[in-house]
């Protein structure tokens, strides 16, 4: 099937980010192994990846074996490998260190989303309800903002209001009821315009969302049985019908990894370069990879030295940045694992993500960062744009 064309409901030129979450914290020292460093085996004498179990990208640095999809994506120059990413004054809480990433705040909390600023800029008087859609349960911060609608789903095919009621008679009649609910009313006769924005866009992200399958046809075949795969085809599924969303946000883990690591982390690594390679297999055969980009990230690595059969919360990590305007290669200096370079056992990150954000906003979506970041960060050379 072909693009539906390329511009977005306002009749702006479509720009896709997909952005999507490594839950849990995602061990960056098995995932980009330095395999020619005898300080990775020392600290890893259980968990030390070797031989048949790592794919060289370069003679210092290597692919988990369960990443040869990403591999081939990356041999294809259209994926950027950024090194040792993280933030200053690593927080070892998941909580805590993904509301870091989710609002890019560092030191101080926010309710407030850098996606759903972006959000509010793309469409600063949220006329669309789908201009950012997330696939999974409730909403992820990194998409929250007043004024901001957004759609989650859990499964495309079966996604709407009360779809599990017996009878489309049913149905229709609870949605009437709740469409009457949220009609509008003088200022002083309504409790919270909020409540009814949220209504409202929720009945009309509904109604467009539920429309998105009928307009997708593809040779690709996801997975059935991959979650993160089948979220990836939801997100192909909107692109194709061109409701003018913007922001897809996905997620998939839990990559917190403390015990039985080799086995788990290799499921988990099978799962998501499968879903991506399909993803990207499916936006070229949809004519929309080269107005796409997809962002992967984790809110912190792994401790240097493993536990035994596992690793405990540490900080840095890696970052992922796909596309066919990326330039491929290895970006940052990878972590100097030596012990006067350590922080009380972590890795030190050396590219603040804030960069890798500001890059995104700036070179691919045409943005001004500052507002959106609350200051002016250094963009990486990621984008051939």
């Amino acid at each position: 099937m072909t693009s539906n064309g390329h511009n977005g409901s306002n009749g702006s030129k479509r720009k896709n980010l997909v952005v999507v979450q490594l839950s849990g914290g995602n061990d960056y020292l098995n995932t980009l192994v330095p395999y020619q460093d005898g300080l990775y085996y020392d600290y890893r004498p259980n968990m030390g990846l070797k031989g048949e179990s790592i794919i060289p990208i370069d003679d210092r640095i290597g692919f988990n074996a369960h990443m040869a999809p990403f591999k081939r994506l990356y041999d294809k120059g259209m994926m950027a490998v950024i090194m040792g990413i993280g933030y200053p004054e690593p927080n070892r809480s998941h909580f805590r260190s993904m509301d870091i990433w989710h609002t890019a705040e560092p030191t101080t909390s926010s309710a407030e989303g850098w996606l759903g600023k972006v959000t509010k800029a793309l469409d600063p008087e949220g006329k669309n309800p789908v201009t950012a859609v997330n696939f999974g349960r409730g909403l992820p911060r990194a998409l929250a903002f007043p004024g901001v609608p957004v759609a989650s789903v859990g499964a495309l095919d079966s996604y709407g209001l009360y779809t599990g009621l017996a009878g489309a008679g049913n149905r229709d009649a609870l949605l009437d009821t709740v469409s009457r609910i949220y009609q509008p009313m003088s200022a002083e006769g309504f409790p919270s315009q909020r409540l009814l924005d949220t209504g409202r866009g929720a009945l009309d992200g509904a109604d467009l969302l539920r429309q998105a399958p009928s307009h997708y046809t593809s040779t690709v075949e996801y997975p059935e049985d991959n979650p993160i795969a089948q979220s990836l085809k939801g997100v192909a599924q909107v692109t194709s019908a061109n409701l003018g969303t913007k922001i897809f946000y996905t997620a998939h883990g839990s990559f917190d990894t403390h015990t039985n690591e080799l086995v788990n982390h290799a499921l988990l690594w099978d799962q998501v370069s499968e879903a991506v390679e399909c993803f990207w297999a499916d936006m070229e055969e949809q004519g929309e990879a080269e107005d796409t980009v997809m962002w992967i990230f984790t809110e912190f690595g792994r401790r240097v030295a493993d536990n035994g059969t596992g690793t405990d919360h540490g900080s840095g990590g890696g970052a992922f940045l796909i596309g066919p305007s990326v330039k491929g290669g290895l970006y940052g200096e990878y972590p100097d694992l030596s012990p006067t370079a350590q922080l009380e056992g972590d890795i030190q990150y050396n590219t603040d993500y804030r960069d890798g954000y500001a890059t995104i906003l700036e070179s691919f979506m045409d943005l001004d960062s500052e507002p959106i970041l609350n200051s002016k960060f250094s963009q990486l050379d990621l984008l051939a744009v």
